[in-house]
């Protein structure tokens, strides 16, 4: 078995080392927005890292809400990891097709459900195969897993504590959004979003967080500065939001890197906040 690693980070060359490993599971989670006219699960089909499962993250979420990819209930959770292979002692890598986009959605959705042995592999799909390394598209052998969900609420945040927290200011929102979605400049990718963003809130693309050339999270003390610009003091509760919940959650593991592992996610995001007649909107239009 291999043990837990404190960094939530493995690199290729890890992975070509422990691929191969029985308790280790490898799942590409590629999703894509529909301006970006890909599709992740016809890309995975074409080409996976082998014994890679594919993890679907509108199938894996309530679907019952009306908003996209939303946290399922633990008893679904734990029936779609069993099915995936994924059980109490599997070390999960994931990755996506970009190099840091979905990937973190997985990451912090195993976290939330008390499972800590999952890892995402730095740079993703893109670095593993500028490297020469193997792919395939075979689909991997099924396994059968335990998965025992153990719900960490205090990772989770819903509509109700976001509203509240604009009378209390408790906590720190950070939107994960584009400059010019936040600042209401730029329209959002689905239908019937107001545009702006939570009243009091702060702005840090997600992207401002990787690196454009090789797709790898930044360096750490790259990282702290980012949020020490942006005026987040680190000892106080820190949400991240974004448009649905994905991107946030690259701000999550961003501060848990620089040793913040307690910032949760407004899993309804922008999505949610925006399409509610009842919910303050701000703009900041000017560049």
């Amino acid at each position: 078995m291999i043990d837990a690693t404190p960094d939530p980070l493995v690199s290729t060359e890890w992975l070509a080392e422990h691929r191969k490993d029985p308790d280790v599971r490898i799942v590409d989670s590629s999703w894509y927005l529909p301006a970006m006219k890909r599709d992740g699960r016809a890309e995975y089909e074409a080409a996976h890292i082998p014994r890679t499962v594919f993890w679907d993250i509108e199938t894996i979420a309530d679907t019952s809400t009306g908003l996209p990819h939303m946290m399922p209930t633990p008893e679904d959770f734990a029936r779609q990891m069993a099915a995936m292979g994924i059980g109490d002692d599997t070390t999960v890598v994931v990755y996506d097709g970009i190099g840091l986009f979905t990937a973190a959605r997985p990451w912090w959705m195993l976290r939330a459900f008390g499972h800590d042995k999952v890892v995402i592999l730095d740079g993703g799909l893109p670095k593993w195969m500028a490297e020469g390394r193997p792919v395939t598209d075979r689909p991997p052998l099924q396994r059968t897993a335990t998965f025992t969900p153990r719900l960490r609420p205090e990772l989770i945040r819903n509509i109700d504590a976001i509203i509240e927290n604009l009378k209390t200011g408790k906590e720190q929102v950070v939107d994960a959004r584009s400059e010019g979605r936040f600042a209401g400049r730029e329209p959002e990718p689905r239908p019937n979003c107001r545009s702006g963003h939570i009243p009091n809130s702060r702005n840090l693309p997600y992207n401002h967080l990787i690196d454009p050339q090789t797709r790898t999270v930044l360096p750490r003390h790259c990282l702290q500065n980012r949020f020490a610009g942006l005026g987040i003091d680190l000892s106080r509760p820190v949400v991240a939001s974004c448009g649905s919940g994905v991107s946030a959650c690259i701000v999550a593991l961003a501060l848990y890197l620089i040793g913040k592992t307690d910032a949760a996610i407004y899993d309804g995001s922008w999505t949610e906040w925006a399409t509610r007649a009842d919910t303050p909107v701000e703009v900041n239009v000017p560049a």
